[in-house]
């Protein structure tokens, strides 16, 4: 599998499957995926995509709301542009054929939701699975163009660079460096191969499992950002995890997410004895920003020692719930809840990073020819808490911005040089696999318990010093045996863990998704992003 490409993507979510269909024309692209081409968190994207979509509402207030939920630390630029291009990203989406719901009785309109944090229903949706329709919209368009070509069952193990090629040599590393391609195992074979490039992807997703409860995909373990961060790109802001406030809580739901859409539409949050709660938090109620509702729902099982708190629903009909919400419906109402009768049992679990790898305004990272698209990256949209819906669009919008650089920059790159095979070493095969689930469920539970939705400087340094632990016995493990899929998602697992944790106890204030108990309040000293790198 030496065989050279013009652009590597890692990644088959929304954003390398935009960014794959915007290269196809005039490059050839490859499509690494780590299992199923579709399985991935935006498959699973409920709410939407936010665009100033009505003549009553501007791009203007679509700025304003997000700059108000990012807590400060938005780039004014970047969340200009983002919104003002919204409509013209969401009407190149519904061209490649996503539909998204409309009227019944005015087919012409869309039928647009709201959700915390926005001031207007702007929220373009299919459903309750919104996240299902654009990818398999995605898909369809994708088998138009069989140029592109998507390899399941391929998990990066670590990038290579010219810096870590002349590392390797004892040389002097270039400044700047550059990307060159990736060692990938093919989980089918258990073979590593050697994937060239001269422009490589990164478009990962996000790092949910790094946490004990989690509504993310079982694939979110944050690789993109350890191997980005591995190779020497700086990591931004990744203290900044966002809690979903409600995750259907049942011993048999998993890791089933209910949508802020239901807030949206009326939805009341409530205690074991049916009191409403919100308002002792803040006068937007339900509405409020998702940090804020998931650290109220939080306060308010710590102080009642209850297990879950309940969204209330039976406000809207059977009809209702049926035409608005059937996925989340029939969920509930296989777990014999009839949302329409009885409010959902729900708890926050862990949904979204706001940091990631820092790229510009193209996503390029500070390895040149090495792009960061989606969650996995920094953009400076989110800021130090992302505004309900602004996921998708920043997906679709920086793939676009992307692939106009990456474009114009392909006639004037060389062709990567040969790289050496993969060393296993003297790596054996392992005898048991118990150490990697017990380290496993160890990395999440201390993160869940340290650097969860309310932190302290203690809880930090413990997490940072059972970290370090860990992480030398990942690294023992990872040189004497044989690699596996499990071994590579572990050690990313661990990587990310630790760059949360650094970014945590570095910033010493309380701001958006970070509140500490230690620094309860804003400080204007740390209105800046927290930027952390690998040192060689």
């Amino acid at each position: 599998m030496d065989k050279s490409v013009d652009v590597l993507i890692v990644g088959s979510g929304l954003a390398g499957l935009r960014l794959a269909l915007a290269l196809s024309e005039v490059a050839t692209v490859r499509v690494l995926t780590k299992r199923l081409r579709e399985e991935g968190n935006s498959r699973y994207a409920q709410g939407g995509i936010a665009a100033a979509w009505r003549e009553e509402d501007s791009w203007e207030d679509h700025v304003s709301d997000t700059m108000v939920a990012g807590a400060g630390l938005c780039r004014r630029e970047v969340v200009e542009r983002t919104a003002q291009e919204a409509s013209a990203r969401v009407q190149e989406l519904i061209d490649l054929g996503v539909e998204f719901d409309r009227w019944s009785d005015k087919p012409h309109l869309y039928d647009l939701h709201r959700e915390g944090g926005h001031g207007r229903r702007r929220i373009l949706h299919a459903k309750d699975l919104t996240g299902a329709e654009i990818m398999r919209a995605l898909f369809a368009r994708l088998e138009e163009h069989p140029a592109v070509e998507l390899l399941e069952d391929r998990m990066v193990i670590d990038l290579i660079t010219e810096g870590w090629l002349a590392r390797r040599s004892g040389e002097l590393p270039p400044a700047p460096d550059r990307v060159l391609g990736a060692y990938v195992l093919n989980t089918a074979t258990q073979g590593v191969e050697v994937h060239r490039a001269k422009v490589v992807a990164v478009c990962t997703g996000g790092t949910g499992k790094v946490y004990l409860y989690t509504t993310n995909s079982d694939v979110a373990t944050g690789d993109g950002v350890a191997m980005c961060y591995r190779a020497g790109a700086r990591v931004a802001n990744m203290e900044f995890v966002q809690f979903h406030p409600t995750c259907l809580f049942h011993a048999e739901a998993g890791n089933f997410l209910i949508s802020e859409a239901l807030r949206g539409e009326g939805g009341v949050l409530r205690l074991a004895n049916g009191e409403a709660f919100m308002h002792r938090y803040d006068p937007r109620l339900e509405l409020a920003p998702r940090d804020i509702v998931a650290r109220s729902i939080d306060s308010e099982l710590k102080r009642t020692g209850d297990d879950c708190v309940f969204l209330d629903m039976t406000h809207m009909s059977r009809e209702q719930v049926e035409h608005h919400f059937p996925n989340i419906d029939a969920k509930c109402q296989s777990l014999g809840i009839d949302m329409a009768k009885r409010p959902i049992p729900v708890v926050p679990a862990a949904h979204y990073q706001c940091g990631g790898v820092l790229v510009n305004g193209d996503s390029e990272s500070d390895l040149a020819n090495l792009f960061v698209v989606g969650e996995a990256s920094c953009t400076g949209l989110h800021g130090a808490n992302r505004l309900a819906s602004n996921s998708l669009l920043e997906a679709i919008s920086f793939a676009v911005h992307a692939a106009e650089a990456i474009r114009a920059r392909l006639p004037g790159l060389a062709e990567p040089p040969p790289l050496p095979p993969w060393d296993p070493g003297k790596a054996d095969r392992p005898d048991e696999q118990v150490i990697i689930t017990q380290v496993w469920d160890e990395i999440r539970r201390l993160m869940w318990n340290y650097v969860g939705i309310v932190r302290s400087s203690g809880r930090l340094r413990r997490a940072r010093k059972r970290l370090d632990l860990i992480d030398d016995e990942i690294e023992a493990y990872y040189w004497d045996y044989v690699l596996t899929g499990d071994l590579i998602e572990l050690r990313n697992l661990a990587t990310v863990a630790g760059v949360v944790v650094d970014c945590a106890m570095r910033r010493r204030e309380s701001r958006g998704l970070h509140f500490t108990l230690d620094y309860p309040e804003p400080d204007p000293r740390f209105l800046r992003d927290t930027i952390v790198q690998r040192r060689f």
